[in-house]
C-alpha cells in the first residue's frame, strides 16, 4: 500500500520533473488530473493512494515530454525504490503510466487495472472541455502548428508515428483526438463529465469556423 509519506515524496518528484514544462503538461495539469482521479476513485471504490500516485507520475516518463524516456523510466524506478514503494505497487504504477496514453491506444489495445482506467479517464478529461480548448491551442503553439487551415483535412486512422511526427493544426486536433475521447472513457462518472465537456468543444469549433468564414450569426 502506498503511504501518505510516499505520496508526498511522489508529488514532489513529479512536480520537480515537470517544473519547466511549457506544453500544457506542467504542475497545473498534474494537480487537475489528481483532483479528477481522486473524485473518480472515490466513486468507483478504487485504491485511492495507488491511483493518486499514478496520477502524479503519469507524465514523468512520457516520450513526448522527456528527452530520454528510457533514462526517465529508470530514474523513476530508482526513486520509487528509494522511497520503499513495494515491488507490487511499482509494477502497478508502471503498468498504468506505460500503457494509458492516447498514442499507445493507436498502436493497439491495452488492458488497464481499475486504477489505471481511472487515471486514464482523469488525464483524458483534462484534455477536453474549456480547459481542453486552452491546452490544445497552447500545445499547438508550443510545437509550431497552425491554428487552422481549411485546406488541411483532419487525419483518419492515424498511426502513433503519424500522430506524433506529422504536422497538423490546432482545430484538426479536435477531430483527430479530442472529440473521440468521450467514447473512450472507462468509468460512468467520466463518461458523464466527458459528454458535457465535449459539447463545450463542439460549440467552440462551430463558432470558430463560422468566425473564420466571417459567417457568424447576429442575434
Amino acid at each position: 500500500m502506498v503511504t501518505e509519506t510516499q505520496l508526498t515524496a511522489i508529488k514532489a518528484y513529479a512536480l520537480q520533473r515537470l517544473a519547466q514544462d511549457h506544453s500544457g503538461h506542467g504542475s497545473d495539469h498534474l494537480q487537475r488530473v489528481v483532483q479528477l482521479a481522486t473524485r473518480l476513485a472515490q466513486a468507483e471504490h478504487a485504491d485511492l493512494a495507488l491511483t493518486v500516485a499514478a496520477a502524479w507520475l503519469h507524465d514523468v516518463i512520457d516520450d513526448k515530454l522527456m528527452a530520454d524516456p528510457i533514462k526517465a523510466h529508470q530514474a523513476l524506478a530508482d526513486q520509487l525504490t528509494d522511497l520503499h514503494v513495494t515491488p507490487a505497487d511499482q509494477t502497478e504504477i508502471f503498468d498504468i503510466i506505460d500503457h494509458m496514453s492516447f498514442s499507445k491506444s493507436l498502436a493497439g489495445t491495452q488492458t488497464l487495472s481499475l486504477a489505471g482506467q481511472i487515471v486514464q479517464d482523469a488525464d483524458r478529461l483534462d484534455a477536453i472541455g474549456a480547459i481542453g480548448i486552452a491546452r490544445a491551442l497552447y500545445y499547438s503553439g508550443h510545437v509550431g502548428e497552425k491554428i487552422y487551415d481549411p485546406a488541411i483535412a483532419p487525419r483518419e486512422n492515424m498511426t502513433k508515428a503519424q500522430y506524433r511526427e506529422e504536422p497538423g493544426t490546432a482545430i484538426n486536433h479536435f477531430y483527430e483526438k479530442l472529440f473521440k475521447l468521450e467514447s473512450l472513457m472507462n468509468t460512468a462518472t467520466a463518461k458523464q463529465l466527458a459528454h458535457q465537456r465535449t459539447q463545450v468543444m463542439r460549440e467552440f469549433v462551430a463558432q470558430f469556423k463560422a468566425e473564420w468564414a466571417a459567417d457568424d450569426k447576429l442575434n
